[in-house]
């Protein structure tokens, strides 16, 4: 039956699915009592579900424009018949006036839409869309908490449908915040190993260069489960092995102890820990693929082909400019497991089984034998230090393995599982190996059943990259960009010290975004910065210039 409304003594009442949702008496009321109960605290994103009339919320929305700037309302409707209800413009509701407002926005989650990020939302928006509707509408990093606010009853019709809604968009805020923290620590290194490894782009293809046909692709990460499988594993492989090989640079000691030759090894880690991964490998004949933010000595140890890829790791106007450049891209998951899954399932039509990708240790296992972590743990221990990690235990959180198996993690390992099962959960031609790790959202194959589909293929070596080599055409473009770039920040520099006027400084601020976009005010803000009449932002921008001046010169020489 269609909601049923009834007049009020102020307002209208509304009654559907056998409950009262507003108030018989005063509704207008009973929505101001809410709004007047939620604690004003400034970036705070108000979940309003089942808003029905909107009253009281023009009180919120007028208490926000004047005390609470960072702050908007939401309002999400999972039953068509009220959203229709809301949305009429007869004079009962307050919705339709109530759209113009800048912090307002109201959107349909349809009761069989999934509250996942990631999943599509059959006939309505699913949250995907919503948080993507929130990043526009307001900006990043605008919100720290969400509040729920339930001005009428409606929310009671689905209770547990809306509490998995707000939880899921407070995992939202959360991960924007924490990306905006990874590139306050991290930002710098990223933009100076992209540009130093800008010199390797005349010489090493994209990985779009690469086609593995319709192999199937045994994707390695390097957690403690990968020994046992590849032990049960290759007694049961053909002698010339009919597929593909791609591990994760942290698993290389792994596969090199046991004289096994990956087709391709992945490398996203920027920072200069990463070379422990590559301790006693050089001059291994291993393809490597490599981000254009990943430490640049990385692609020096192996002996093999190099490829590119690129991971924009925050919105810069240095990567539009350099769009005719750039390699193969990939999302940016943050884990070097995640970007490996995306590669393999780009690189072949055929089936794609990972190992190793764990998010979950135990007390004595933390690693796969022979990794840098494993052998810093056996180093390490003695008469009396155990290579036990009781440490660990404490802070660990506790939880079941795919097969069962008490294992422990950690809020980062979860965070990366979560993010994993969102991107990957449910995609065709990707399995995972029973074992030790924690759950992927994904079908999991005993290792005979690995085995039988890793034998499907037809094998042989990894396809020759096209127009491997020098490129002369690309690196003469490539230095004229170098050589503008340096003259930008030269100009930029210039002003800066008082030798030039500052007509173009806000210009060249926008241009040169790459050395600000890593400051705590303007990490993951969708490039919002101070203004240019701000001295403590100006100087700090002036600190950054001359180091990307020598690593602009750097690249310009060797490219």
């Amino acid at each position: 039956m269609p909601p049923r409304r009834v007049k009020a003594q102020r307002g209208v009442s509304v009654s559907h699915g056998g409950k009262t949702l507003l108030s018989l008496v005063d509704p207008v009321a009973q929505g101001e009592r809410a709004v007047e109960a939620a604690p004003p605290r400034d970036g705070t994103l108000y979940l309003c579900p089942s808003p029905l009339f909107g009253y009281g919320l023009p009180r919120l929305l007028e208490r926000i424009e004047t005390g609470e700037p960072d702050s908007a309302v939401l309002g999400v409707e999972a039953d068509r018949e009220l959203l229709v209800l809301s949305l009429n413009e007869d004079g009962c509701s307050l919705i339709p006036s109530l759209l113009s407002k800048p912090r307002f926005c109201m959107m349909e989650v349809p009761i069989g839409a999934p509250v996942k990020a990631g999943a599509a939302a059959g006939g309505g928006e699913g949250l995907e869309r919503i948080c993507g509707t929130v990043r526009r509408r307001w900006g990043s990093r605008r919100f720290r908490r969400v509040e729920v606010l339930r001005i009428s009853g409606g929310w009671q019709l689905y209770r547990e449908h809306y509490a998995a809604l707000a939880e899921a968009l407070r995992g939202f805020i959360a991960a924007d915040w924490g990306n905006a923290m990874t590139l306050v620590k991290l930002g710098r290194r990223y933009a100076g190993n992209f540009i130093r490894n800008l010199a390797l782009i005349p010489r090493c293809p994209s990985c779009a260069a690469l086609s593995f046909g319709r192999d199937p692709v045994l994707v390695l990460g390097a957690g403690p489960s990968l020994d046992p499988f590849l032990d049960s594993l290759f007694p049961r492989i053909r002698e010339k092995r009919p597929f593909r090989i791609l591990c994760v640079d942290t698993a290389l000691p792994n596969l090199k102890a046991r004289n096994l030759r990956p087709d391709l090894v992945f490398a996203l880690e920027c920072q200069h820990w990463n070379l422990r991964d590559f301790i006693g490998l050089r001059g291994w004949a291993v393809p490597l693929a490599m981000d254009l933010s990943a430490l640049p000595a990385a692609a020096e140890v192996l002996e093999g082909p190099r490829y590119l890829f690129f991971t924009p790791w925050t919105d810069l106007n240095l990567f539009t400019r350099l769009t005719v450049f750039l390699p193969e891209t990939f999302p940016p998951l943050g884990s070097v497991g995640l970007a490996a899954a995306a590669a393999a399932l780009s690189l072949t039509g055929g089936p794609v089984i990972l190992c190793g990708i764990d998010f979950s240790f135990t007390l004595d296992s933390y690693h796969a034998r022979s990794t840098p972590g494993h052998k810093e743990k056996l180093r390490g221990q003695n008469r009396f230090k155990s290579i036990l990690n009781q440490a660990a235990a404490g802070r660990g959180l506790a939880g079941l393995s795919k097969s069962g198996q008490a294992v422990l993690s950690d809020g980062a390992m979860r965070n990366y599982r979560d993010l994993f099962e969102r991107e990957f959960a449910g995609r065709p031609r990707l399995w995972d190996i029973w074992g030790s790790g924690l759950p992927l959202g994904l079908p999991t194959l005993q290792a005979e059943e690995a085995a039988l589909l890793l034998n499907s293929g037809s094998g042989g070596g990894s396809s020759p990259p096209a127009g491997a080599g020098y490129d002369a055409a690309k690196a003469r473009r490539l230095r004229e960009f170098i050589q503008n770039e340096r003259g930008a920040l030269t100009t930029l520099r210039e002003i800066l010290r008082g030798e030039q006027g500052a007509g173009e400084l806000e210009g060249l601020l926008d241009y040169c975004d790459y050395l600000w976009a890593h400051f705590p005010e303007c990490a993951a803000t969708g490039g919002r910065r101070p203004p240019a009449t701000d001295i403590s932002f100006l100087k700090r921008v002036r600190t950054e210039i001359d180091p990307f001046i020598k690593l602009l010169d750097l690249s310009l020489k060797e490219c």
